[in-house]
């Protein structure tokens, strides 16, 4: 596949068309008017971890929190004459994300070196591909005040992620883990297409999802497994020119990544509003001084001196590889939203659904038992999710599986379970996933239904309680649910709702 010949100004990896060559070595501009109305250009550049369980060109693990330096090799430390080889599952997720993101899969395309020097890069320079990526256009629509937006993409490409810079301040050193090194990215680049923080919020989140929902990430922000680069730059109203555009850096948080537009577009607007002129510069975000500094000017793609890489071959996708992968996807987010919410689930929980990892898959093979989807997603939101975030840990960790929701929702339906029971048993539940109905029975938690024992409690609160049935008795029938709460605090929940409440009223009526 040919590809395109218009590239984009915001990502790093690609060459000024020819007629923005003068705007691009320009590094500054002015405005003559403060009184001039400015609009905002926003467009990202989103690097996601994939979810593989080795780096992009070696064998060693990926395993966040490991003792530094202990997942490395000749491969990812730099060593003279260590060849890298390509991870395959790692171009499978890269197409996967393409496929569903709309984008055109170019069947070949190269890895170049991209040239420059920090402590944490072994190499000396970044294994990425410049022309081709591995995707190219491609889009994803988001809710915009005007209504729904497509954002286009650029392109989706390739590359091994660097080490991390440790900063010890007691000893005044900086310390280099390279267990990061050589981890594979792919960087999604947008068009200039977002006009506010708003905007670019909403496109990550968006895109967040999905990538979590397909599996090609598990998108632990708090990680570094999904950040983004935020250029942003003004002009005026009407004006077709992008204005000089500052980038802002590794910001691993959506609320992040709006604090500092919002900034961004105060710091821009005063200084055009003065006639000041505004640099071309990489900048770091403050997150406890909400404002952004200075690190360097900004480079442009001749300032890596890229050349392509001549120790890995083209990168193969055949045109039936890439059938195959996409005939895999599972339906869109979109489509999934639509089936959850035509089961009569909350728009809040749809999201829970497919924001946490392996929520969905669990709630559909509990469906699959107990066909009551608003009961098991009731049970899911209060109990389950809450659960496997307090341990940080996914769903499929625990002995509670679908089986035994299915077997809760059940006893709960019939009435052999009350609520407060389950609030009591659930945590045990997940921890051991044993027989609900045999732990709650050993707790003395199972459901009263018997109407002689209801009635026989229900007499013993009238009696504690001679007040409130005088005043029920007059026609202040709310009263009704303070006595109900009675009857369940003297059951510890075991009781029966709907029957605590009929036996009350017979036995209220019965002493009239």
């Amino acid at each position: 596949m040919v590809p395109p010949k218009k590239t984009h100004l915001f990502d790093d990896g690609q060459k000024a068309p020819l007629k923005d060559a003068k705007r691009f070595n320009a590094k500054t501009t002015r405005t003559n008017g403060g009184d001039m109305a400015m609009e905002t250009v926003i467009g990202l550049e989103i690097h996601a971890q994939l979810k593989t369980k080795t780096k992009l060109f070696c064998s060693c693990a990926i395993s966040p929190g490991a003792e530094p330096n202990t997942l490395i090799c000749e491969v990812c430390t730099g060593q003279p004459g260590a060849l890298p080889r390509m991870n395959a599952k790692a171009l499978e997720l890269a197409t996967k994300a393409g496929l569903a993101l709309g984008c055109s899969i170019n069947h070949r395309s190269l890895f170049s070196r991209k040239n420059y020097f920090y402590p944490d890069l072994p190499n000396g320079f970044q294994t990425s591909q410049l022309d081709p990526p591995i995707c190219s256009g491609g889009g994803l629509e988001i809710s915009a005040p005007q209504g729904s937006k497509r954002v286009r993409l650029n392109r989706i490409h390739l590359e091994d992620d660097a080490g991390k810079c440790v900063h010890d301040e007691r000893r005044g050193k900086t310390l280099v883990d390279l267990n990061r090194a050589g981890t594979p990215l792919i960087e999604i680049v947008t068009e200039p297409d977002l006009s506010s923080s708003q905007e670019a919020m909403e496109f990550m989140k968006k895109l967040h999802s999905l990538l979590v929902f397909l599996e090609v990430t598990e998108g632990r922000l708090e990680e570094g497994e999904f950040r983004c680069d935020v250029n942003i730059s003004l002009r005026p109203q009407g004006e077709t020119k992008l204005g000089v555009r500052g980038e802002i850096k590794n910001l691993n948080s959506f609320r992040h990544v709006g604090q500092a537009i919002e900034y961004e577009i105060k710091r821009q607007s005063a200084l055009y509003a003065k006639g000041e002129p505004v640099l071309q510069e990489t900048l770091h975000f403050d997150p406890v001084r909400q404002e952004t500094r200075a690190l360097r000017s900004k480079e442009e793609a001749h300032d890596y001196r890229y050349f392509p890489q001549p120790d890995l071959p083209p990168v193969e996708v055949s045109p039936a590889e890439e059938e195959k992968i996409r005939l895999s996807l599972p339906a869109s987010v979109e489509e999934t939203t639509a089936r959850l919410l035509g089961l009569g689930l909350r728009e809040e929980l749809t999201t829970l659904l497919l924001d946490r990892k392996g929520a969905l898959d669990f709630f559909d093979r509990t469906l699959a038992l107990f066909p009551e989807p608003k009961k098991i997603g009731a049970l899911m939101e209060e109990f389950l999710l809450p659960a496997s975030l307090a341990q940080n840990a996914p769903l499929s960790s625990s002995p509670f599986q679908p089986e035994n929701l299915a077997q809760l929702a059940k006893l709960l339906d019939e009435g052999t379970l009350g609520r407060r029971a389950v609030q009591e048993i659930f945590a045990e539940l997940y921890e051991t996933g044993q027989d609900a109905e045999a732990l709650a029975k050993s707790k003395g938690l199972l459901q009263v239904s018997d109407m002689g024992a209801l009635a026989a409690m229900a007499a013993e609160v009238i009696a504690a309680h001679p007040e409130e049935a005088a005043k029920y008795r007059s026609g202040q029938e709310k009263i009704l649910g303070f006595l109900v709460g009675q009857v369940m605090r003297r059951s510890r929940g075991a009781a029966d709702p709907k029957g605590v409440g009929q036996a009350l009223i017979a036995a209220l009526n019965r002493t009239e």
